[in-house]
């Protein structure tokens, strides 16, 4: 009988999780070369081809799918052990962790997580940010347990997840009160060379809003493009241009920025999704997250 050797079992399951040996050595802090070397010893130990290389990638086996899932299975245990061990008696009960792309607007994520903090027994919420590639090696590898992003999982990533649409709203423009009066004509052709802080290109829907200008034949001039939200939300309340954000928030940002909301683009769209390793998942934070969308995305639309 072969003895399972659990450092080679951990680093299989890495990389089946994250579809690269290059992805999971970054996880693991080790180098891919060694990695490689685990699989071999473990496949040797088994008597098993875990995996065959399809292009750069790996492609598991069907023999592969099945220590796959039960791996998944040990390590939750694992992960809920220790975390059960974890902090003793002053813990509310396990952490949700949730991870958040660098892009998305961060007044967004509160409105949607807010409730959760008010559950009963809701456990510690842990809230990541980082991008969305590496927040999805995190997921696969459950040391996240939700993302919330403004996108579906991207296809060039080799992460088994699902995507949740939780709702969507329209975008509108703002600028600082000053900025605004000086502008002349009417929405949208105002807009016309009119100083603009564009979305970095992590953003999902600048894209859209790019196809949107040219649509209306609008050239703003872009003196900026900034991948943080609140940061543009920073340089648009300073007057340094226009800028746009979902209308779900435009009274807070309005409120919060003392800026002006100056028209709707009803054509491009701001998506939110929720992603999981799991086709459904039922926790009380999941859920609550869920409602509160569905109430706070549902009255931007009517």
């Amino acid at each position: 009988m072969t003895d399972l050797n659990y450092k080679h079992l951990r680093y299989f399951w890495m990389v089946g999780r994250v579809g690269t040996i290059a992805a999971a050595s970054k996880l693991l802090n080790v180098t891919p070369h060694a990695i490689s070397a685990q699989l071999a010893s473990f496949e040797a130990s088994l008597g098993s081809t875990l995996f065959r290389r399809v292009g750069r990638r790996l492609e598991m086996t069907e023999a592969g799918e099945r220590i796959l899932g039960h791996a998944d299975e040990i390590f939750a245990l694992g992960d809920q052990i220790v975390e059960t061990l974890r902090d003793g008696a002053q813990r509310r009960g396990l952490p949700f962790r949730i991870g958040i792309p660098d892009s998305m607007p961060k007044s967004i994520v509160y409105r949607l997580i807010e409730p959760a903090l008010h559950l009963e027994r809701p456990g510690r919420l842990v809230c990541r940010e980082s991008p969305l590639p590496a927040l999805m090696a995190e997921l696969a590898v459950r040391r996240l347990d939700l993302i919330i992003a403004d996108r579906p999982i991207p296809p060039n990533l080799s992460v088994r997840g699902y995507s949740n649409l939780l709702g969507e709203s329209t975008l509108t423009v703002f600028g600082s009160p000053a900025l605004c009066e000086r502008l002349q004509g009417e929405f949208p052709a105002r807009l016309h060379n009119a100083a603009f802080l564009l979305p970095g290109e992590d953003v999902a829907f600048r894209g859209a809003l790019m196809q949107w200008f040219d649509k209306q034949r609008i050239q703003p001039d872009i003196v900026a493009e900034l991948d943080d939200s609140a940061l543009m939300k920073a340089f648009g309340q300073g007057g340094a241009g226009l800028f746009v954000a979902p209308s779900a928030i435009a009274s807070y940002i309005c409120a919060q920025y003392q800026v002006r909301a100056l028209g709707e683009i009803s054509s491009v769209r701001a998506q939110i999704y929720a992603i999981t390793t799991e086709r459904r998942l039922n926790h009380p934070v999941m859920e609550a997250i869920r409602l509160q969308a569905a109430a706070a995305l549902q009255a931007d639309a009517q």
